[in-house]
């Protein structure tokens, strides 16, 4: 007679599991949105030389707190997107996204670390400064949230 298989849970099978729960679709909007922002701030409203001002007033005179806003929106949605319940969160993909999120973070800051001499030629990274080791942090961190979902 054989064992019984375990049953595994509805959750943690990535083939059973729903693909686009909400907390996937909010958590690709927070990242998508965040991305935009910076993007949107670097090229369009942050402009040489400041006197001048850019466009929209309201989002120039946040002046450097765009950028926590648009990395604040990319970790939340990778953090998000961590859960069980999004395909991100469970099966195969948890470790991936954890090592990505360690080794995007670590060449962040190695980028940093490499260029902080002359670091003006480097989109983002030039406003940043030393706030380059707070986002490449977070992205390890982010990555410590796959890795307690790692089973």
């Amino acid at each position: 007679m054989s064992k019984p298989k375990a049953k595994q849970h509805e959750i943690a099978n990535p083939i059973k599991g729903k693909v686009f729960s909400a907390r996937f679709v909010i958590a690709v909007l927070f990242f998508v949105v965040g991305v935009a922002w910076i993007a949107y701030y670097y090229t369009q409203v942050r402009v040489v030389p400041p006197e001048t001002g850019g466009s929209p007033a309201w989002m120039a005179d946040l002046g450097d707190w765009n950028y926590l806003i648009g990395f604040g929106l990319i970790m939340l949605g990778l953090a998000l997107a961590a859960h069980p319940s999004t395909p991100l969160g469970r099966g195969r993909a948890v470790p991936i996204m954890m090592l990505a999120c360690f080794l995007v973070g670590l060449l962040w800051i190695c980028t940093f670390y490499v260029f902080s001499d002359d670091i003006s030629s480097i989109p983002v990274f030039n406003d940043l400064g030393q706030y380059n080791l707070v986002v490449g942090i977070a992205l390890m961190a982010v990555g410590f949230t796959y890795a307690t979902r790692w089973e």
